[in-house]
């Protein structure tokens, strides 16, 4: 039987790209495991999918002083060992990497048993995690063109990042329901600020609300502890803390998205051809990945973006919800040209092609 194991966490977004892939492994054939940390929540996220999951022990490797810099090496070298161990008795025909620094002993314990791995990057810049794995793997997927760039020629394929199946699928009827706004027929722009929401986008979006609906119908993901009680009942506007199973009516129900710059979220983005406003995430707040990944996007025409530190106003704001608007067409004609939302297919052969068996 072909077996194959996935790894990567610490973030969603390091989990969410295998958990698209599910679905075209299991009709491959492949008997799936994942390998994790103890208690992350990629555990969490696993558990939806009947997956035999196995924890191992983990630590950040951090370029920056830390008193866990003295303790951590020891988890990863735990790690490690139990990787192997989970390896040699499982004896997978491949490893599927996302990332995150669970992946990195479990990447080295694939190349130690011989067993083949692909590495997926998100970000326009690589990650620590993914570089300590790089010469480890058969292949690195990419997202954008400027990162195929600059990986090892005979390893990177651009690939864009698996995106679930059931997003393409969404019912905006549904979302209508959800939503219930007064007037149908103005278009809906919807507002993502990430799992935890963005406060400074949620907090122009709120000041600029009298606006924006006399044109349009906002729905508006703000965050976990994040709404607005003030705002409730107010004519042309409805918001969330977050959405799961409903996020793909949303997406069918919106006609322009305003989004963070996170590299699934655009590319989710990307995959339904939505016409979209990125606000990313400041360098003074990251390591600039959104920054680098928004100005990717707008150099293929599939966005645009508003600098949260340099351009971000009230006016700016609202001007460029409108112009996106009134440019939908022109914005939703270059991403249906694009080579990058096909992922899973591309991904999947690539897992065909390496694995052992």
């Amino acid at each position: 039987m072909k077996r194959i194991i996935l790894t990567g966490g610490g973030t969603a977004g390091h989990v969410t790209p295998n958990i698209a892939l599910i679905p075209a492994l299991r009709t491959a054939g492949y008997d799936i495991h994942y390998i994790g940390s103890y208690e992350g929540m990629e555990k969490t996220l696993i558990g939806d999918y009947s997956i035999p999951y196995h924890g191992i022990a983990t630590g950040k490797l951090r370029r920056y002083f830390s008193l866990k810099n003295f303790t951590d090496p020891f988890r990863v070298i735990k790690g490690f060992r139990e990787a192997k161990k989970i390896i040699k008795e499982l004896k997978p025909s491949i490893v599927f990497s996302k990332g995150g620094f669970v992946s990195v002993p479990v990447v080295w314990a694939a190349k130690k048993n011989h067993v083949p791995v692909i590495i997926h990057e998100s970000d326009m810049t690589p990650g620590l995690a993914n570089k300590l794995s790089f010469s480890a793997a058969k292949k690195i997927c990419c997202n954008f063109p400027e990162t195929e760039k600059i990986l090892p020629p005979d390893k990177a394929v651009l690939t864009g990042s698996p995106i679930r199946a059931e997003l393409m699928l969404g019912d905006a009827d549904k979302a209508e329901k959800i939503c219930n706004f007064e007037d149908n027929d103005k278009p809906v722009v919807m507002v993502v600020g990430g799992s935890l929401g963005a406060a400074s986008v949620n907090d122009m979006i709120r000041k600029i609300l009298p606006r924006l609906t006399e044109k349009f119908n906002v729905l508006h993901l703000c965050g976990r502890g994040k709404l607005d009680e003030s705002l409730v009942g107010t004519k042309g506007y409805f918001q969330m803390e977050y959405a799961k199973d409903e996020m793909k009516d949303l997406f069918a129900f919106s006609e322009i998205v305003v989004s963070r710059a996170g590299a699934n979220a655009i590319c989710e983005i990307l995959a339904l051809h939505k016409p979209n406003l990125l606000i990313p995430l400041p360098a003074s707040a990251s390591r600039g990945d959104q920054l680098l990944n928004a100005e990717s996007f707008r150099k293929q025409g599939f966005s645009l973006v508003l600098d949260e530190d340099k351009d971000l106003t009230e006016d700016s704001l609202y001007e460029s919800i409108c112009d996106l608007y009134e440019r939908r067409e022109e914005f939703r004609k270059v991403m249906l040209k694009s080579e990058q939302t096909n992922a899973v297919s591309v991904v999947m052969k690539l897992i065909e092609e390496n694995s052992l068996d």
